[in-house]
Order: C-alpha cells, then sequence, then structure tokens
C-alpha cells in the first residue's frame, strides 16, 4: 500500500491573509480531485503542505513498533472476535516548523479504479474503522518523530472475514474566498486489514454485464464488439479475480475468446468493473458471449475454502445494418434496370404494333381504288 495524502473542504471561520487565502483557495480545489489514501506497495509518502510564504509541514505516517518505523509498510491482522491488539505508528515531521497533527481512524474501501481509500471526516465509519482508540492530536517537533501507540479493539459479534480500514494524521488549514469559509485537510496514513477468525465464504459474483457490437459503415469491414461487466464480492474475505470471456456466433461455426485485465483485489461487499473488446467482429446475427471470473487470493493469504469460478452467458446481435444496406442498393438497382429495359420493351413492342396498324389501315385504303379498274360479269348478266 501507498497511502497518499487525501483533501477534503468543510466550512470553518478564519481570517488570511495574500497568500495563504490563495493557497487555500487552490488546495480547495485540488481536494475535489484528490484521492483520499490510495493503497499501492510501498509506504506512506511524505505530505507537503504550505502554511504560507516561508513554512511548509511535509510528514509521513508508517507502522512502528515501540522504538520507531519497523519497516512495514501496512498492518495485516488475524484475530478473534473480542480480542485486542496493541499497536504502534510513528508520525515524522520533515519541516523546519513544530506541527500538530489529527489522528483518525475510518472504513476503508476501493475506489473504481482500484486504489484503496478510508472515508473522509464528514463521513461516518460503521465498520472497522471504529475499532480503533488513539490521541486525538500528536505535537511533533520540526525533523522529528514521534511514535504513537493504539489499539484496535474486535467487538465480540464481530463477523468473520476481512474489515479494512485506514489511520491517518492530518493538518488542517482554514482560508477565506470572498466571504465564504473553507476549511482544507491534508492527511497521510495507512491501511489497516483486520481479519476476523471464523468461516470464510470466499464467493464472487458477475453482475450488470453488457455486450455492444458497433459495426463499420463499411459494408466491406468488420466492427468491434466490447463486452463489460462488475466483479462483485459477495462473501467476507477480499479475493482477486481472473477473467476470461469467449464468444460465438453463426450458431458456433465461428468463435473468439479474451483474457481480462486481472483484478488485484476486490472487498467484501465491493465491486470494480472490467472491459474486453474485440476486434474484426463480423456482423453474423446472435453473438453468445460466455464469462467466467476466477477467484484468486491476496498476497499472502490464506482462505480455507474451494475457490468457485463463476461463469455468466449473455446474447447480443450483431446486425449486419452496412450489409443490408448495400443488398437493398443493390436490389434497388436491378430492380431499376429491369423495369427500364421492360419499359423500353414495352414501348419499342407498342412502336411495332402501331406500325403495322398503320402499314395494314393504308393497305385497307388502297383496295378499293385497285378493285374500280376492272369488272366481273356475273351469270345471269345481259351481254351486250
Amino acid at each position: 500500500m501507498n497511502p497518499a495524502s487525501h483533501l477534503s473542504t468543510r466550512p470553518r471561520a478564519a481570517r488570511t491573509r495574500g497568500l495563504r487565502r490563495l493557497l487555500a483557495v487552490a488546495a480547495a480545489a485540488v481536494a475535489a480531485l484528490a484521492p483520499a489514501l490510495p493503497a499501492a506497495a510501498g509506504p506512506a509518502p511524505a505530505s507537503g503542505l504550505v502554511r504560507d510564504a516561508e513554512e511548509t509541514i511535509t510528514w509521513s505516517v508508517t507502522p512502528a513498533d515501540a522504538d520507531g518505523p519497523d519497516g512495514r509498510r501496512w498492518v495485516d491482522l488475524t484475530v478473534d472476535p473480542g480480542q485486542t491488539v496493541e499497536d504502534h505508528l510513528a508520525v515524522t515531521n520533515f519541516g523546519k516548523t513544530p506541527a500538530t497533527f489529527a489522528l483518525k481512524s475510518a472504513d476503508g474501501y476501493l475506489t473504481a479504479n482500484g486504489r484503496f481509500n478510508m472515508l473522509p471526516s464528514d463521513r461516518e465509519s460503521r465498520d472497522a474503522g471504529t475499532w480503533f482508540t488513539i490521541q486525538e492530536t500528536v505535537d511533533v517537533g520540526p525533523e522529528e518523530t514521534v511514535v504513537v501507540p493504539y489499539t484496535i479493539t474486535i467487538p465480540e459479534n464481530a463477523t468473520p472475514g476481512d474489515h479494512p480500514a485506514g489511520i491517518a494524521a492530518s493538518i488542517t488549514t482554514a482560508g477565506s474566498d470572498e466571504g465564504t469559509s473553507v476549511g482544507v485537510e491534508s492527511r497521510v496514513g495507512f491501511r489497516v486489514t483486520t481479519r476476523v477468525t471464523g468461516e470464510v465464504q470466499p464467493v464472487l459474483a458477475v453482475e450488470n454485464v453488457k455486450a455492444s457490437y458497433a459495426p463499420s459503415w463499411n459494408p466491406f469491414a468488420a466492427g468491434d464488439l466490447t463486452v463489460s461487466y462488475d466483479v462483485a464480492n459477495d462473501g467476507n474475505v477480499r479475493l482477486g479475480a481472473e477473467g476470461q470471456v469467449a464468444t460465438s456466433a453463426l450458431f458456433g461455426a465461428v468463435v473468439d475468446g479474451a483474457t481480462a485485465e486481472p483484478l488485484g483485489e476486490v472487498l467484501p461487499g465491493g465491486s470494480l468493473r472490467s472491459e474486453v473488446g474485440f476486434d474484426d467482429v463480423w456482423p453474423l446475427g446472435p453473438v453468445s458471449t460466455t464469462i467466467t471470473v476466477t477467484p484468486t487470493t491476496v498476497a499472502d493469504d490464506v482462505v480455507d475454502a474451494p475457490l468457485q469460478p463463476v461463469t455468466v452467458t449473455v446474447t447480443t446481435w450483431a446486425v449486419p445494418w452496412p450489409q443490408l444496406l448495400l443488398v437493398a442498393i443493390v436490389v434497388v438497382l436491378v430492380i431499376g434496370i429491369r423495369d427500364d429495359r421492360r419499359r423500353r420493351r414495352q414501348r419499342l413492342e407498342a412502336m411495332l404494333a402501331k406500325a403495322r396498324d398503320e402499314g395494314r389501315q393504308q393497305a385497307a385504303a388502297t383496295e378499293p381504288a385497285a378493285s374500280g379498274t376492272g369488272g366481273t360479269r356475273t351469270p345471269g348478266d345481259p351481254q351486250d
């Protein structure tokens, strides 16, 4: 875990001058964007806070024993319900001026990108964040390290499984912007994961599956298929996840597969979204997509229960709209050409028929004149 500073804003009456007002307002803007206590594999980095033009406070918080920092980057505990654990943290002030830090604990969770957070100060903790007992503040001189003891008391009715939390040292600065009071809390801490003994339930679920097909408007090019889904931890211990996505089209004649980016950790009650893309997918009608997610252990965790994979299948339609449009255009052209030929043939036949009729009429008109130049004698007529 690599905790970093967290900024949050809250009203607080104060008066500042010039540079301090500008710094407070700038820090308040950063507060809306900065995550709280992100987790990574390194120790808590030092956080710097400018209090005025010549005063900068930089500090770090790490796990410790009674003598000082002990090299741990975070704290993992396995305890029984009702048990009490005593531990220490070390607050180091790297600045040139003394500082007073507020010490706080809070429930932990993962952000959408899988980074660890502890709840901000304006949100109430309901789980492991409430199990800590620690002094409210600590005074640390310039370039000094102070070790502070704390106690974690596990409730008798604590449920088995993992309970994430964080503990941090913070400083709150105040300023005013056009009459509005602004308070900015900067904090640095580390992660504490407490596993309560009992029956573990390593259960993952695949939820909110979405498969969408984006065709290419070039009828001679394939489209893209995007599959996304949530991996939810319905159990009571943290788990990683490995995902496989397989597609099948044309009644199994065309198949493809891909491996999702592994999820390093999903906390109990939480979920993370995963996405897999397929290129060069031809629109062949219904596409069946099968998602298989296999749970994995996190770091050196021991899970005394089988890790069962979960499989979900969905179907989406890859409709060949560009190809259908091309076929429609070809059909219209063929029908148009055929109709044009038929009309031409009909006009030609009509012209030939008209010519024949005119020929008959002319023949009929000349026949009486030809019969008037001679005669025929009927038997019995008198002769001259």
